[in-house]
């Protein structure tokens, strides 16, 4: 009977687990939409030009996926730099995808794979800082 309990428990864990890796996720492209909308709009009623979109696409995927790994690792018991790294992960390569279904010349080249390690250890990071944060609570 306990054998059963104990692999329910793991089970509602391994799901809550999954359900806050998407809730990271969703508030990280909450995050990226919004950050994206407001310098489209800077760009299109300024004089400010494109040529700090590359900055501006790194800066808000470092911060999202940190985001991301933060709330995935609060629900982890253990193991928070690894749920961070998996949302890191998952972001960055849902960001990849959206670039290249919607740009036209969407190139797979240093800077994409920069941005995708740098996601990567950010939502790391996040996931150490979530991981420390729920273990205080």
């Amino acid at each position: 009977m306990e054998r059963t309990t104990k692999t329910k428990v793991v089970t509602e864990d391994k799901y809550s687990q999954l359900v806050a890796l998407g809730i990271g996720l969703a508030v990280a492209y909450a995050i990226t939409c919004i950050v994206f909308i407001a310098y489209a709009i800077f760009i299109t009623y300024t004089e400010m030009t494109t040529d700090s979109l590359p900055l501006v696409v790194t800066i808000t995927s470092i911060v999202s996926a940190l985001i991301a790994g933060y709330d995935a690792a609060k629900a982890a018991h253990k193991r928070g730099w690894l749920w961070g790294l998996v949302a890191g992960l998952l972001y960055a390569v849902i960001l990849v995808i959206i670039g290249y279904w919607i740009g036209q010349d969407f190139a797979f080249d240093l800077r994409t794979i920069t941005t995708l390690l740098l996601s990567i250890a950010g939502g790391g990071l996040g996931g150490v800082i979530g991981i420390n944060f729920s273990k205080r609570q």
